[in-house]
């Protein structure tokens, strides 16, 4: 029986050891290419100062509301010293993307591989192309002082939910997660008001990690005090 080729690097780490996949990697190699991958990321982010990263939707068309809120929000986070840091592909993350840069804010993709490949949106002046997951999400919360989230698919909410994880368990402090478009997240947010906060799996106070606005300029606002929050003491 022929054994499957990974498509994509994470699935040939994810299915080493299922024996329909065919493995290309020694564990050894596996973690060189893991080292190496870091270490390019944190080579062409250096310098690059504050930054927030924003999340949304791939599939949102140019001419939708949510489009132009992304751009808004780009242009907003530019004119107030942030660059924009997304997934570089198309949608939401374009939005953001051109409306840092029609101000001449930079303008960051973080893209990934994918068995279905995901063009780069062409306002996007540092590229940046990870195989692992892993790897680029490092890069989304390192080098950025909160999140942005606008509405989203499955991996808008992978980001969001990783982001607050990472707060309640105080491994990032003076982070700041936003969320915009509350017509899209008030369910979301009830449903964690009443089932999660209302039966005890995270505290009540967890959830006031989490702003949700329509306006990118209380948005910019709630990134800027985070931002203070994490200089250093003069």
């Amino acid at each position: 029986m022929s054994r499957r080729r990974p498509a994509t690097a994470d699935q040939e780490l994810l299915g080493a050891e299922r024996p329909a996949v065919a493995p290309r990697l020694s564990d050894d190699a596996r973690a060189e290419r893991m080292r190496a991958e870091l270490r390019m990321g944190f080579d062409a982010l250096a310098g690059l100062g504050p930054a927030v990263s924003v999340f949304g939707s791939a599939r949102t068309p140019t001419d939708h509301p949510r489009y132009e809120l992304a751009r808004q929000l780009g242009r907003t986070l530019g004119r107030a010293g942030f660059a924009v840091i997304t997934g570089g592909g198309p949608g939401t993350m374009e939005g953001a993307n051109r409306g840092a840069t029609e101000v001449g804010a930079r303008s960051v993709g973080l893209n990934i591989e994918l068995p279905r490949e995901e063009t780069r949106n062409p306002y996007v002046d540092l590229p940046i192309t990870f195989r692992y997951f892993f790897a680029r999400k490092v890069m989304f919360v390192r080098y950025s002082v909160g999140f942005v989230v606008l509405p989203g698919g499955f991996g808008t909410l992978d980001e969001l939910f990783e982001a607050l994880t990472l707060m309640q368990t105080d491994k990032t402090v003076d982070f700041a997660v936003v969320l915009m478009d509350s017509g899209y997240w008030g369910g979301l947010m009830e449903w964690m008001r009443e089932r999660l906060a209302g039966e005890g799996t995270i505290s009540p106070t967890d959830l006031d990690l989490i702003t949700v606005t329509d306006d990118p300029v209380q948005a910019v606002a709630q990134l800027s005090a985070a931002a203070a929050g994490q200089a250093l003491p003069s």
